[in-house]
């Protein structure tokens, strides 16, 4: 199934999966993973997401894997507020979110401009004990410079360095490009050099 969707033969794969079951062989959540990411890494996110639903009335308890995958899909889609409801809804379903998953939060809420609920969840991630990482760094800090947020983005920056990460790179081609356009404060440039 795995080999079906990375080719995008998503008919097949669900072909596969359907006479899995009429074999008798019943898939379980990491079946339903593997098709769920060939679903979104297709387009086809209604369809994956009836699929989580089947997952739910058969009692399967999707994992934080699955609502992390339809979540990155359906914010990359600009569907942010479907991927914010999943988001909001996974310590009902005794889920507890991880970095990676508060980290494609903070990224949809930045490419929908939504800023303020980008730092907001950035917060409360230090609250609930699970550190951002250099990549939950990098993806806020570009979308403050993507949003002109620039100093914001200063403060992170400095916050990231501080810490011990450094700026990836796209990050610093962002920042590079907006030094070139003056953009940015040049005070940046040290501050970036000893995070390289």
């Amino acid at each position: 199934m795995g080999g079906f969707c990375k080719l995008g033969r998503i008919r097949d794969a669900k072909q596969l999966f359907f006479r899995m079951q009429a074999c008798g062989q019943l898939p379980n959540s990491h079946t339903y993973a593997i098709l769920l990411d060939g679903l979104c890494e297709n387009q086809q996110l209604s369809e994956a997401i009836e699929l989580l639903r089947e997952m739910e009335d058969k009692k399967l308890e999707p994992n934080i894997v699955i609502y992390t995958i339809l979540m990155e899909y359906l914010c990359k889609a600009g569907n942010v507020e479907a991927a914010r409801n999943l988001f909001m809804g996974l310590s009902s379903r005794g889920l507890h979110a991880n970095v990676k998953t508060c980290t494609i939060m903070i990224s949809g809420f930045c490419n929908s401009g939504l800023i303020c609920e980008a730092e907001n969840l950035l917060g409360e991630m230090e609250e609930k004990g699970y550190s951002p990482n250099y990549v939950t760094y990098n993806t806020i800090i570009r979308g403050f410079l993507h949003n002109n947020e620039m100093s914001r983005a200063m403060g992170l920056i400095h916050q990231m360095v501080e810490r011990g990460f450094c700026a990836d790179a796209s990050t610093m081609e962002l920042i590079v490009d907006l030094l070139s356009k003056d953009k940015v404060d040049p005070a940046l440039l040290p501050l970036i050099k000893r995070s390289l």
